[in-house]
């Protein structure tokens, strides 16, 4: 199963994605951590943030997790993920596919801005900020939708985990 973790900047997607981890791991059955930043690091940071740039991460993203899938192995991948294709193309090709999209107001994601994102493209200094001078279309039919941020990461996990039980229950046996 592929659970792919979708949010802008800030939204908390790597925490949560890696609370979900470490419920999943707690099962027994081998899974994977995936993230954007990971992913870009591991291909040697030969990709800018230009929308092609992430249209190439984003494909790498999506056949990394299906050949994780493909083996067996679950995957958590946090990413942001602004591209529709990516999304239909993960639920066409992986044995089960779980979206996760963290809906958390620009306000919010401004107030946190842990990367000096946000603050540096409002102040002109910083170009190709999704959310920004870049468009982020929500995307277009989610497994699960996760509005604010009014729960710990901990407990979004859980949340996350009972709705794919109740989605995949023939998987729920192995997690």
């Amino acid at each position: 199963m592929v659970i792919w973790i979708i949010g802008l900047a800030g939204a908390g997607k790597t925490t949560v994605g890696r609370a979900l981890h470490a419920l999943l791991q707690q099962g027994g059955s081998p899974v994977a951590f995936l993230d954007g930043d990971h992913v870009r690091e591991m291909m040697d940071n030969d990709l800018s943030h230009t929308l092609e740039d992430r249209r190439k991460n984003g494909r790498r993203m999506s056949r990394i997790c299906h050949y994780l899938d493909s083996q067996g192995i679950d995957v958590v991948c946090a990413t942001l993920s602004q591209f529709d294709e990516h999304q239909s193309w993960n639920r066409a090709n992986n044995s089960r596919y779980f979206e996760v999209y963290l809906d958390v107001p620009m306000e919010v994601l401004v107030a946190r801005d842990q990367k000096g994102l946000y603050s540096g493209a409002l102040a002109g200094k910083i170009k190709d900020v999704v959310g920004v001078d870049m468009s982020f279309p929500p995307p277009k039919n989610p497994d699960m939708v996760i509005r604010g941020t009014e729960d710990t990461p901990d407990v979004t996990a859980q949340h996350i985990l009972t709705k794919i039980r109740r989605k995949h229950p023939d998987w729920a046996q192995r997690a």
